[in-house]
């Protein structure tokens, strides 16, 4: 019998072919044009790229390795995986004209879109690469602790790095992503994501430069992550520019490391619907203003939330940035009237005043912290933040920097946004039925005068102290 060799493997390519198998799924950005000197504008080839796999039905779109592709914005599809080689970059394209969809719809005073997705499906990005946002070209000058920010009216160029609007089943994997002007990872009415092992690695100096925000997003799992960003790491929210989507629930973070010049893990503070079953575990908090936050600053509620096995390590900033050195931070306070850029989106529709809503049923178990400051409760009437356990809280009292401390803050709040006093291991303001088991405090590295004591309790009720 004689073989056709030449036939067979016609015969075998074609039968990769039908069954998706093989290079037919993978798409090489250097072959559809994109240049990866680092100069050239990329963004129609790697768009090329995407929407050849996405007709295809699929498939892998490679950013090879030691190569950088500079680009303005470019929009994922369904059932396509970014790969970014190692030593590849994707880099966003400095000049701020590229930027012109906004981040959040109609309020265009909050930062524009560069990597985006909206109401698609199976979006995966992974790889050794890295995913930079090319910040400090969208900042003014350096100050002391941060950059100055441009001034802006109605509009605001600075580029957010990856925008995800109803996208269903997201993988992100992996990658570095680094350096965004302003949010990084914004997942917008998301269902079923999965982030693990990213590096995201802002400059410090950043502001509004939030590592992930999971905003009216369902079934999110944060894993073995890294993160470290000029506000707050990892951020629940609800913006009211997204309400349609509803809830934000179901979110369990495990094994990250995070540091902040904000707040490291926060809910709110925007928050028009309501945030609950969460889980934060066996996680980190290093060299940070805020360790833990819950911040209700409108309507919605929190509850049901849980941190445990938690190492938090704070020190004061300057007030550039929210927060004054508090580990845990638990509140509930309505919003202040504003005149800044996007104070027409911080209220419901014809409201001139905001209102805040519940927060409770929080846990804090095994929680570890060391601080200029101690930990704070508080809320506008009593009984507004309720239902809240301290259950093997240890703290660490430690004066570490220059600034004087003697602050709590409440900021974003109608009336007085810091309150001035000596420290206490816990201040509690308006709270109810606050169970406190096992707390040690160590105030042996602190400034006898600067202490006042375990506990402050103004106009709190049901406090149980075991």
């Amino acid at each position: 019998m004689k073989f056709n060799l030449k036939s067979i493997f016609v015969a075998a390519s074609a039968a990769l072919m039908l069954s998706g198998c093989g290079s037919t799924t993978d798409y090489n950005v250097m072959t559809y044009g994109a240049a990866g000197d680092g100069t050239t504008d990329d963004a129609a080839a790697i768009q090329k790229a995407i929407d050849r796999a996405s007709e295809n039905g699929g498939g892998t779109v490679i950013f090879p390795s030691d190569k950088t592709f500079m680009c303005s914005p470019i929009h994922l599809k369904s059932n396509v995986t970014l790969l970014l080689e190692a030593n590849s970059r994707l880099l966003a394209n400095p000049d701020e004209s590229v930027y012109t969809e906004s981040a959040f719809g109609e309020n265009r005073g909050e930062g524009m879109m560069w990597i985006s997705g909206k109401e698609i499906e199976n979006v995966t990005i992974t790889g050794a690469g890295t995913i930079d946002g090319n910040g400090v070209a969208f900042m003014g000058k350096e100050l002391g602790d941060s950059y100055e920010l441009k001034p802006v009216t109605d509009f605001d160029p600075r580029p957010h790095v990856l925008t995800l609007t109803d996208v269903k089943k997201v993988r992100i994997s992996d990658v570095t992503i680094c350096n965004s002007a302003y949010w990084t990872v914004h997942l917008i009415g998301c269902y079923d994501v999965a982030i693990s092992d990213l590096s995201l690695l802002n400059n410090l100096k950043i502001r509004n430069g939030d590592g992930i925000d999971i905003d009216h997003s369902r079934k999110v799992r944060i894993a073995n992550c890294f993160i470290e960003s000029g506000d707050d790491c990892i951020c629940l929210k609800n913006r009211r520019e997204f309400e349609q989507y509803g809830p934000c629930r179901d979110i369990v973070v495990t094994n990250c490391v995070m540091t902040s010049r904000s707040c490291a893990v926060k809910i709110g503070s925007e928050n028009m619907d309501s945030i609950n079953r969460v889980l934060f575990d066996n996680c980190i908090i290093t060299d940070s203003n805020r360790g833990i936050g819950i911040q209700n600053r409108d309507e919605g509620t929190v509850t049901d939330v849980t941190f445990s096995n938690m190492i938090v390590d704070c020190h004061l900033f300057s007030d550039v940035w929210w927060g004054k050195s508090e580990p845990i931070y638990v509140t509930s306070f309505p919003r202040a009237v504003g005149n800044h850029k996007d104070a027409g989106w911080r209220f419901p529709k014809g409201a001139t005043e905001g209102r805040c809503g519940e927060v409770s049923d929080i846990r804090f178990h095994n929680v570890k912290c060391t601080s200029e400051n101690g930990i704070y409760l508080g809320c506008d009437t009593p009984g507004k933040v309720r239902d809240i356990t301290l259950d093997r809280v240890y703290l660490d009292l430690v004066k570490t920097t220059e600034y004087p401390g003697g602050v709590y803050d409440r900021r974003p709040c109608v009336g007085e946004g810091f309150i001035n006093s000596p420290v206490y291991a816990v201040y509690g303001e308006n709270v109810e039925d606050i169970t406190v088991e096992a707390l040690s405090v160590d105030t042996s590295a602190f400034p006898a005068d600067l202490y006042a004591g375990l506990f402050k309790w103004n106009g709190c009720t049901g406090i149980k102290v075991k």
